[in-house]
């Protein structure tokens, strides 16, 4: 008697974030990882502690309302910004730096982290891959975000200083654009990795040199010529601005949302904050 064949089994795709010792995932920090500029709320905790004027301190929060309503930075906003908190912390210490950092974390940080970018980094971790912030952000401040959230580690930008105090330079560049592609390619060397097999998560066209760079690029939070550049080279994004999840595939399934406060919110949190 014949048999009636088997049925067919549909095929089914094996996860792309699986265990895999020679991949590893990068994440830039700002609008990415959390919700505004990691530079500003460190500002704050600078101000706090009779670093500079109330005058300075409205400056930075202009530059962050531009971030936010712009979608995206120059250069030279990014530079003068960099510049001037190196101006801010020459002559004081390292240990003073951190110290701010970890206040800062816990007032500013912690409830600024987009919930659906902590879940995707921590399916990287789940299956034994190295996870790395890349961010223009001290490197203090990098290194001790990654250790709160259970990361492998940051590359980040290195002020200099001698015996502890800082001299008010920069131990290279500070890295933004090329230079996180050229620090992520460094890292990869040294760790061993297959950056085709490698993710990287932005939300900044600037970053375009790490997105390209690896296999798996991802636009979180993208402002527009990241998205447009997303879109052209169908590249996964992710929003969590307003809830709406915006992946174009169906790469690591649903991670969560966050929502953001805008803005106008901060200018009057902060405004409440200066008054007590």
């Amino acid at each position: 008697m014949t048999q009636p064949p088997e049925a067919t089994q549909p095929a089914t795709a094996e996860p792309l974030i699986r265990p895999d010792a020679r991949a590893a995932a990068f994440f830039d920090l700002d609008n990415t990882v959390i919700q505004g500029a990691s530079i500003f709320h460190l500002a704050k905790g600078m101000y706090r502690r009779g670093f500079f004027s109330t005058r300075l301190l409205m400056k930075g929060l202009w530059l962050q309302i531009y971030f936010r309503m712009i979608g995206g930075e120059k250069d030279s906003h990014i530079e003068d910004a960099r510049t001037t908190v190196l101006g801010f912390i020459e002559g004081h210490t390292v240990a003073e730096l951190v110290d701010i950092g970890n206040e800062m974390y816990e007032d500013s940080i912690a409830p600024r982290i987009w919930p659906g970018t902590r879940a995707i980094a921590q399916m990287h971790l789940d299956v034994g891959q190295q996870v790395w912030l890349v961010t223009a952000a001290p490197i203090e401040v990098a290194g001790l975000i990654a250790s709160r959230l259970g990361l492998t580690g940051a590359l980040g930008t290195v002020a200099e200083h001698v015996e502890g105090v800082y001299t008010g330079r920069l131990v290279g560049t500070m890295l933004h654009g090329p230079a996180k592609a050229d620090a992520v390619r460094a890292l990869a060397a040294e760790h061993d990795l297959d950056l085709a097999r490698c993710f990287a998560y932005s939300d900044s066209y600037n970053d375009l040199p790490m997105l390209s760079l690896v296999g798996h690029p991802c636009a979180i939070n993208p402002d527009r010529r990241l998205k447009e550049h997303a879109e052209e080279q169908d590249w996964q994004i992710r929003d969590y601005r307003s809830g709406r999840r915006a992946a174009r595939i169906g790469l690591i399934g649903a991670a969560g949302a966050g929502a953001t406060t805008g803005a106008v919110a901060t200018a009057l949190a902060l405004r409440r904050r200066l008054k007590q």
